[in-house]
């Protein structure tokens, strides 16, 4: 049985104020809930990693970051090391999250470095793969998606690919209100499990493929409620301590 994930990404969100009130909240719903059946993480800022190690660090809750460096180090100004978050005790790491696609032109190349250099490094890479309106609409969803993960494939042998998470982020469900029916997020998660299977069954079954297009309190029970949805990349809902506690409850 694969355990559910729940990751917030808060993207480019919050303050040490804001972060403080977010944490102590998740932190207080938590409670006596922390044997649930759910891992919780959030992945910060950069420059607010030192604050979630300070606050978390004795709690169920991971964190991580929402980038990592391909490269271990070097003259690459403003990147960050998969070293350095390791200083920071950082757990999981995002790559290739649509808007890094998008607005950086990460290629699935790019993508697929950035996992090799987070899980050599000890971390968890959470892989996003997704499609845009466009593409789903020219029915191009599988073709897409599949070469996002091939890339990732193609770098990581089987001991390493088996320490990743993967996240399908519907682009055109990402901060619009949009989201995909638990019905077309599933057959997307079990079009990539299938794919997974083509290069070990084991590593197909153990993987947790999370949903990472606008998932709520209110919709969150019945898409991980999927075979193959093994929890959630929350956005929005991450940032308000009793939205996040919703999902998390909802995964039990």
């Amino acid at each position: 049985m694969r355990r559910k994930l729940v990751i917030g990404n808060w993207k480019m969100n919050g303050s040490r104020d804001s972060i403080n009130t977010l944490l102590s909240g998740i932190i207080a719903g938590l409670g006596a809930q922390s044997a649930q059946k759910a891992d919780v993480a959030v992945c910060a800022p950069a420059p607010y990693l030192a604050q979630c190690q300070q606050m978390l660090a004795a709690t169920p809750v991971a964190w991580g970051s929402q980038d990592v460096s391909a490269y271990a180090a070097g003259a690459y100004t403003g990147e960050v090391a998969a070293s350095m978050l390791n200083d920071f005790g950082c757990r999981y790491a995002i790559v290739g999250h649509s808007e890094r696609r998008a607005y950086h032109g990460e290629s699935n190349e790019l993508v697929a470095q950035k996992a090799l250099a987070a899980v050599t490094a000890g971390l968890t890479p959470v892989v996003c793969v997704g499609e845009t309106l466009e593409q789903r609409e020219a029915g191009q969803t599988s073709v897409v998606v599949c070469a996002q993960l091939q890339a990732v494939m193609d770098v990581l042998e089987t001991a390493l690919l088996s320490k990743i998470v993967l996240a399908y982020e519907p682009v055109w469900a990402i901060g619009t209100g949009k989201t995909a029916t638990p019905a077309m997020a599933q057959e997307v998660h079990a079009e990539l499990r299938k794919q997974l299977a083509t290069r070990s069954a084991e590593v197909a079954q153990g993987m947790q493929i999370l949903y990472g297009g606008s998932m709520k309190p209110d919709n969150a029970r019945e898409l991980m409620a999927q075979p193959d949805i093994d929890g959630g990349l929350i956005g929005g809902a991450a940032l308000k301590a009793a939205d996040f506690l919703g999902i998390i409850y909802a995964a039990d």
